[in-house]
């Protein structure tokens, strides 16, 4: 499907009432932040109209860096909008994958690069928020060093477990953690990763504990929680959603704001009695800061033009993903508000990069 914006994204880019526990640092008013979203979108086209005449961007070809591997999520997502991008740009769009360090790798690439909008980087919620909570020697700086041009898509997480465990729902499996103690073990896909951070969320609004056992990934992850290895995990929706379908996992809940029509049996966080147990992982297109307002502004429209298409939205729902949409101040504002979120819970968890 297409969504303007995910549910809550506006409420929280705006400073208002959200998902997001308080103390949201976006720190901007409803009124302000729409003033000022009006004025830097004046601005911008006040500034492409004598541009376009200086610097016929763009002149040569655009790349796309993905800092994950080919056929990962983010690849996927950038290669389903590279015709539509070429069409509009006049040039040829190369997806170029830099994968390595948890995405520091590529996104590093790009935060050093010309400011000249040519190199775009397609990073995600690790990328471009929990890196820089988790790892205080990141080498860079998701906000200081890149412009935004809209978030791109969303997915929320499904926490499942293995078709023996005796839970049916939230409150027989927080009964049976309570039971069982540290004696029980969650699945990720890596320290730091966006289901490692909502488990954590999990454990603290249900007063549970459970042992990590970090994975090189999310499919060996996926393929021992399924084999019965480890107890349970939080995956993406579109990761889960076959094997829930065919019996080999069963779903507890899904962490968004309203149930998913692909797993319209499975509860949300807040019909369980967990009111914040709203959590996207999110994929947003940037820039390295410093690129001209007038390409920004290009980009921003082009983009999400690509992103209105038909066969980009169909594609998206195929891997579990809403497209969606935002102003460039939008995403930078939910950007921030997603760095303090999980800066506050991995202080409070006590979690530590490998």
């Amino acid at each position: 499907m297409w969504t303007d914006l995910p549910s809550g994204f506006r409420e929280r880019a705006s400073g208002g009432v959200g998902p997001a526990p308080p103390g949201n640092p976006a720190g901007c008013g409803r009124r302000a932040f729409l003033g000022a979203s009006l004025l830097a979108g004046a601005g911008a086209g006040a500034l492409a109209r004598p541009a376009a005449a200086q610097d016929p961007w763009p002149s040569r070809p655009v790349s796309i860096v993905v800092p994950g591997p080919a056929g990962g999520t983010g690849d996927v997502i950038s290669r389903s909008i590279v015709p539509m991008l070429q069409q509009s740009f006049g040039r040829p769009v190369v997806v170029d994958n830099r994968p390595g360090a948890n995405g520091e790798v590529g996104s590093r690439f790009v935060a050093r690069g010309a400011p000249d909008g040519y190199t775009l980087l397609m990073g995600s919620i690790g990328h471009f928020a929990i890196n820089f909570a988790l790892r205080p020697g990141l080498s860079y700086d998701p906000v200081k060093d890149f412009e935004p041009i809209t978030l791109v898509a969303t997915t929320p997480n499904v926490l499942v477990v293995h078709p023996r465990n005796p839970a049916r729902d939230v409150a027989s499996l927080v009964a049976w953690m309570k039971e069982r103690g540290d004696r029980t073990s969650y699945a990720t896909s890596g320290v730091g990763s966006s289901d490692q951070l909502t488990m954590e969320l999990f454990k603290q609004l249900t007063g549970t504990q459970a042992q990590h056992v970090p994975y090189p990934g999310g499919p060996p992850a996926l393929t021992d929680v399924m084999a019965g290895n480890v107890e349970m995990a939080f995956f993406n929706l579109g990761n889960v959603t076959s094997h829930v379908r065919e019996g080999r996992l069963r779903a507890i809940v899904i962490t968004s704001a309203e149930r998913s029509s692909l797993l319209p049996e499975v509860p949300t966080g807040v019909e369980a009695g967990l009111r914040d147990l709203v959590v996207t992982s999110w994929q947003a297109m940037m820039v390295p800061s410093g690129v001209p307002a007038p390409i920004v502004s290009r980009l921003h429209g082009d983009i999400t033009a690509a992103l209105r298409q038909p066969q980009v939205v169909q594609r998206m729902a195929e891997i579990g993903f809403t497209v969606s949409a935002s102003s460039p101040a939008e995403c930078r504002a939910f950007q921030i508000s997603e760095i303090g979120r999980w800066k506050a819970l991995i202080e409070r968890q006590g979690i530590r990069p490998e």
